[in-house]
């Protein structure tokens, strides 16, 4: 995690990171900290590899959130998620992990994420993690991914 008063990211030219250990995440001050709301961030072309066969694996990610006294940065946190790429993890460490760094470093009210995983090996898997219940009063849409249908 970095100093919210100085982004690391915004504005410069950033490589993107060999790991998601050595990716940092940018926090910025919320600018509704008195607002209860939710944040969505939706990813639909992130990648991580198999551990066993090394092969890509494809997901659509929506990560929602109730801030409190700090938002992440979107650029760091595509660095972040694109750290992934070249990292070899189930579908379950992958989507897990990520919702648990997020909540354990900016904090937030509540944070859910939902991997929606394209198949391999003829059978799709979906993942999803939340922080606990939803702070009341919150409004939770739909995350508005459908279950995999195959050609049918």
């Amino acid at each position: 995690m970095t100093d919210i008063s100085q982004p690391k990211f915004l504005g410069a030219q950033s490589a993107l990171p060999q790991t998601p250990e050595e990716a940092q995440l940018d926090y910025v001050p919320n600018p509704r900290p008195d607002t209860l709301y939710l944040a969505r961030f939706a990813v639909p072309e992130f990648t991580s590899l198999c551990p066993v066969t090394a092969q890509p694996d494809f997901a659509h990610l929506v990560i929602d959130y109730a801030p409190d006294s700090t938002i992440v940065e979107s650029k760091s946190l595509k660095l972040f998620l694109g750290s992934f790429r070249n990292h070899a993890a189930f579908h379950e460490d992958c989507t897990v992990g990520i919702g648990q760094r997020l909540f354990a470093e900016m904090k937030p009210h509540w944070l859910r994420i939902g991997g929606y995983w394209y198949p391999r090996g003829g059978i799709p898997i979906d993942v999803f993690w939340q922080s606990g219940e939803p702070p009341k009063g919150l409004w939770l849409p739909d995350q508005g991914v459908q279950a995999y249908r195959g050609r049918g």
